[in-house]
């Protein structure tokens, strides 16, 4: 099994400097690239002067970690891309692929937050799902092209390159069929310079929850990564996109394969002290979240959550544990771990313990516990992957 950290940085109403909240996420990554994980994780939020994701640029950390590490490779979960222009963020990730020796991992995603979306590219409002979605899936194929074809043209509903009828002719510049009419000097292709390293991409993920979502990764060649709902109602998650991979690809997927699971994650020495230290925290992340949510994702199997006056009144630590939280000793947490290898065969599992309000000293202390006590139960697959030559 595959261990990552998924680094959701934080800085609950703003109160440390940001230079701090980048110095811990530096020793967070030293400390995992030492040890035998095999991943990290960056997300992109912007305007977040609530304090509870407070990375607005995860190719940006991605690229000062890459400086500070090893062997760790080095991901980003996720690039909202439909905030992107897709042609710069193709070229940023591939140059972060060349700066860390082909360490990268792209995972990519739509959009949650509707202040986060209008006022970075408005067309991608996510009160529009289908617009939106078009939009990701042309990004998508841009960046695919972009980083495997020598020279690599695009015309779709929302983006076109290169941008029609511009003539190109310069006498150190070759000219070449392969990128333009001989004739009229008309640019018909372009290049990105760099290409990533990793050939034809870099590995492609996509956060994704509903069956629309799912379907669409598993169609699409791109594992897929999960994390909310209890292992039993992830089941009928990963039968589909197992199903769904196995007949785009003509071959027998193996369920688990190609999917990632992020889980919430405190060890301690005891099952209290896990809740004292860290249970606010969590609390306090997830009534963020689940604002826009609701509690749905968090049912059991037929489950049906009983009437509140509030959208999220049934939300308490007793209720959540049992459903999804990796918090308690390492024996628990061994243990849930192994039920979603024996129901899911997940084999790649990211957690993180640096939620709202937790001290760093506590958290690292929680991944150290986690590192030595726990990894080492399922070292049979366990270990980072070698970076592309």
């Amino acid at each position: 099994m595959q261990f990552g950290y998924f680094a959701n940085q934080n800085n609950r109403d703003l109160k440390k400097p940001y230079r701090r909240v980048i110095e811990e996420t530096r020793d967070l990554a030293r400390y995992l690239d030492a040890q035998d994980w095999h991943s990290i994780w960056f997300t992109e939020h912007h305007f977040g002067h609530e304090g509870f994701e407070v990375c607005p640029n995860p190719v940006l950390m991605s690229c000062d970690i890459s400086a500070r590490t090893e062997r760790l490779r080095i991901g980003q979960a996720a690039n909202i891309v439909t905030f992107w222009h897709p042609l710069r963020v193709a070229e940023d990730l591939a140059m972060l692929d060349h700066m860390n020796g082909g360490r990268t991992e792209v995972a990519l995603g739509r959009g949650l937050y509707g202040r986060e979306a209008l006022n970075l590219n408005k067309q991608a409002d996510t009160r529009n799902p289908a617009q939106n979605y078009k939009i990701f899936e042309e990004t998508l194929e841009i960046m695919r092209r972009a980083w495997s074809q020598d020279f690599f043209e695009f015309s779709g509903e929302h983006y076109r390159y290169p941008d029609p009828g511009f003539t190109w002719d310069h006498a150190m510049s070759p000219k070449s069929d392969a990128h333009m009419d001989l004739e009229s000097n008309e640019l018909k292709k372009l290049a990105l310079v760099p290409r990533t390293l990793q050939q034809p991409t870099p590995p492609l993920w996509q956060v994704v929850d509903g069956p629309g979502s799912i379907k669409f990764a598993a169609q699409n060649d791109l594992q897929a990564m999960m994390w909310i709902p209890p292992t039993d109602s992830l089941v009928w998650r990963f039968e589909m996109y197992r199903d769904e991979r196995s007949e785009a690809e003509g071959r027998e997927v193996a369920l688990g394969e190609g999917i990632a699971l992020v889980r919430d994650m405190f060890v301690t020495e005891t099952m209290e002290e896990a809740e004292r230290l860290a249970g606010d925290g969590i609390l306090d992340y997830l009534r963020w979240v689940c604002h826009w949510r609701g509690l749905g994702n968090h049912t059991y199997p037929g489950e049906t959550l009983p009437r509140t006056p509030g959208n999220l009144d049934l939300l308490s630590y007793d209720w959540l544990h049992p459903r999804n939280l990796l918090f308690g000793t390492p024996d628990y947490v061994a243990e849930k771990i192994e039920e979603m290898r024996e129901k899911l065969n997940i084999q790649t599992l990211l957690v993180w313990s640096h939620f709202p309000g937790v001290e760093h000293e506590a958290a690292m202390a929680s991944t150290r516990l986690f590192t030595e006590e726990v990894m080492p139960r399922f070292a049979d697959s366990a270990g980072a992957t070698v970076a592309a030559e």
